[in-house]
């Protein structure tokens, strides 16, 4: 037998999935060493065809997508914060709340807008109404929502047209909620593993997250004698974004490792530190009525929340750009449907 009549060395094939399958190498046997066997095939490695990935990870600017993630939930719970401090008669809180709904809401679309890059492409999303896109429903959801926040805060601050700044608070109220927790489902409406495996969860954890910036901002704002509404807010708001967090990782699998990696785990790890000190803080300002430490308290939340936001963020880009997240989850249910 001549070299050329050798038969080739088997290769690891790479699957349609994006898998690498470990093939057993022909003309190779397994050698003893030592105390036991040495595996001659090596682990298995997750690529896909030259070396991309399966999934084309998310192009959206990192301060962009989720500062709006982040605007966004911080405008819809201060509008429910607005309402209550507006039907309690506590002046101030309701004020500020208004102020920051209407604030955090415009700076929410300057960022969406700058990441489409032309005004025109948020309009062209109004020339449609899809019930089943949460694209387009979000998009008329805000075109709502935005007059009703400005109105509610230009009433408050000129002191005229009270019955209609009333009827805006409230209006803005009702659609806070939506506007807290849409976007999760904006995002969990995707591919992204890490984004898609957590949608049962995802809007609890950002309905929390928003509801303790809204409530930081007011401690920071607003007297500590009117903050009562706000306190109550910020440990409620924590207890269902940790909660829920923790609810959704365990559910999620493999998808939520990206969560406990890099980056995206010293997010998460500081805006569980931050948001659960910042309710406690919150609590021992209101028995104290301590200014200073309402307004530690306020920023420890509000960093809190936007700290989860970006590591939401940035552990889903991780999930798209590694194929097992994608591959590994779909193999499974395919077994479980076939078993």
């Amino acid at each position: 037998m001549t070299g050329s009549d050798v038969p080739p060395r088997g290769k690891q094939g790479v699957e349609a999935g994006g898998t690498a399958a470990a093939t057993a190498p022909t003309g190779r046997r397994r050698r003893r060493r030592g105390r036991g066997e040495q595996a001659m095939v090596p682990e298995a490695r997750f690529s896909s065809y030259y070396g991309r990935p399966v999934l084309k990870k998310p192009v959206w600017a990192p301060l962009d997508i989720a500062g709006y993630l982040y605007l966004g939930g911080l405008a819809g719970a201060s509008s429910l914060l607005a309402a209550g401090g507006h039907a309690t008669g506590r002046c101030a809180l309701a004020r500020s709340a208004k102020l920051a709904a209407a604030g955090a809401i415009s700076l929410s679309l300057v960022a969406l807008v700058h990441d489409l890059g032309r005004p025109a492409r948020f309009l062209n999303m109004l020339r449609v109404f899809k019930p089943t896109s949460p694209m387009s429903l979000g998009s008329w959801l805000l075109a709502g929502y935005v007059p009703l926040t400005m109105t509610a805060a230009a009433t408050d601050v000129v002191g005229r047209y009270r019955l209609v700044g009333s009827a805006a608070t409230g209006a803005a109220a009702l659609l806070g909620p939506a506007v807290t927790t849409y976007t999760a489902v904006l995002i969990a409406d995707t591919a992204v593993p890490s984004w898609h495996e957590g949608h049962r969860e995802m809007p609890f954890v950002f309905a929390g997250s928003g509801a303790t910036a809204a409530a930081g901002l007011a401690l920071a704002a607003a007297p500590v004698a009117q903050t009562g509404p706000a306190r109550r807010l910020a440990l409620l708001g924590a207890a269902l974004e940790l909660g829920s967090f923790q609810v959704m990782k365990r559910r999620m699998g493999l998808a939520a490792e990206p969560y406990e990696q890099g980056g995206p785990r010293a997010l998460m790890r500081s805006a569980e530190i931050l948001t659960a000190g910042g309710a406690a803080l919150a609590g021992c300002a209101g028995r104290r009525r301590s200014r200073p430490l309402a307004a530690v308290a306020g920023a420890a939340l509000l960093t809190g929340s936007a700290a989860l936001r970006l590591g939401v963020f940035h552990a889903g880009v991780a999930s798209a750009e590694d194929p097992k997240y994608t591959v590994v989850p779909q193999r499974e249910r395919l077994r479980a449907r076939t078993g």
